[in-house]
């Protein structure tokens, strides 16, 4: 069991029936009253937010939730798959449980799948990735020193803002948690 004076975020619990992750959280101690729990929460199913006070002595059970490392297969369809590297089994996730991780993956590429009770439910992918432009304006000469930024499409798909250096077929690394730029290779 959990108290709500004791969520933090990411913290996943059992609140009547369905499993909630903490996005968000502030402790609030008003200057008349007792103090409370400001939540931002998400639904892990549904991936639905919503928001939520508590009392800090409501007591919630932890729900726990797996994590393995698997291995992006391909996509067919609305259906993607991936492959568990110890037993070899493949698991298919609906296209949509798994449409913002892939953003920055490619086939092959290794991913943290979340379960619940056996049920893989969200897709994580590696905090940071390298993939190859395949689209973006020519470099210009003697602008390498300033911050200004363009656009890059990547392989997958996404854009991103880049320096003015980097060309087509460059390959960089991308911090998925922000989708920003980190380095060019």
């Amino acid at each position: 069991m959990i108290q709500a004076g004791d969520f933090r975020k990411g913290t996943t619990f059992d609140m009547d029936g369905t499993v909630y992750s903490i996005v968000d959280f502030q402790h609030v101690k008003p200057g008349k009253g007792s103090a409370f729990v400001r939540t931002k929460l998400k639904n892990i199913v549904t991936g639905q937010t919503l928001e939520k006070t508590f009392n800090p002595t409501d007591k919630y059970p932890v729900a726990k939730i797996e994590r393995k490392d698997m291995q992006y297969l391909y996509r067919e369809g609305d259906i993607c798959y991936f492959m568990d590297m110890e037993t070899y089994d493949q698991i298919p996730l609906n296209y949509s449980d798994c449409e913002d991780a892939l953003q920055y993956m490619v086939e092959n590429m290794m991913a943290f799948i979340q379960f619940y009770k056996g049920q893989a439910f969200s897709v994580e992918p590696p905090n940071f990735v390298e993939l190859k432009i395949v689209e973006c304006e020519p470099a210009v000469a003697g602008d390498t020193a300033k911050s200004a930024m363009k656009p890059a499409k990547l392989e997958t798909g996404i854009t991103v803002m880049v320096p003015l250096f980097v060309n087509n077929e460059d390959t960089i690394r991308v911090d998925t948690r922000t989708g920003t730029y980190m380095e060019r290779m």
